[in-house]
């Protein structure tokens, strides 16, 4: 397999147009690669969040390209695009997105059951993901009944049940206090990273740097290279 697993190229995005034009992503390159637990990092507003977005077949960029698994992920008509952020990504996002009304393994299953697999089946596979991320015996509770720290869980472990190959968290550890933030990222990167699998974790959250293999830096729409690594 290619160790690049994204590779992005001066990829931009704006809103507006005119004197209301605001550029948040400006002609930004990336790559990361399988193996790997990438960081982007940088201050509120400056794009990180839109760039994973465009990266992830969220949001349709204005200019640059996007390849994922060597495919470039803009050319694929809808139908395909959907399948691709079904099959292929992994998104976690920053205030869970449970489902209250549903149990954490009914919750866990949602992508199985978009697939279209039987749904006993896939609410016995969203227990075996519950179990990896350490929640075995809270698979028939309710969201509301879960702290923090287990909801994160829960959404991470519906991000992995279809097994993607790229794993975005987006601000993980924002609701969080440093000791479940510091836990959550280290079982991310101990138990869910492998050399088939490419993490990017977009965050402001210092306390959690120590855990990147490489970290990267965005600022008013630009991303630049870290002190822990290079581009």
């Amino acid at each position: 397999m290619d160790s690049q697993a994204i590779v992005a190229t001066d990829l931009t995005k704006w809103f507006g147009e005119g004197e209301t034009k605001v550029t948040a992503v400006n002609r930004v390159d990336l790559v990361a690669h399988f193996g790997e637990m990438l960081f982007i990092v940088g201050p509120s507003g400056s794009g990180k969040t839109t760039m994973l977005s465009m990266i992830s077949g969220i949001l349709r960029p204005n200019a640059g390209k996007v390849m994922v698994k060597g495919a470039d992920i803009w050319t694929l008509s809808n139908d395909q695009l959907a399948d691709f952020r079904l099959n292929t990504v992994g998104f976690v996002f920053q205030d869970y997105h449970l489902f209250p009304r549903l149990t954490t393994a009914e919750n866990v299953a949602i992508p199985l059951i978009l697939k279209r697999h039987p749904w006993d089946e896939s609410i016995t596979e969203a227990r075996k993901f519950l179990e990896i991320v350490g929640l075995k015996n809270r698979s028939e509770i309710l969201p509301v009944k879960l702290s923090g720290g287990e909801q994160q869980r829960v959404a991470i472990a519906r991000a992995i049940v279809s097994s993607p190959q790229i794993l975005i968290l987006d601000e993980p550890t924002a609701s969080l206090d440093g000791d479940t933030g510091r836990t959550i990222i280290s079982f991310v990167k101990e138990k869910i990273l492998n050399q088939n699998r490419c993490i990017l974790i977009v965050t402001h959250d210092a306390r959690i740097n120590e855990y990147a293999d490489r970290i990267l830096h965005m600022e008013d729409g630009h991303l630049s290279a870290s002190d822990k690594g290079t581009e």
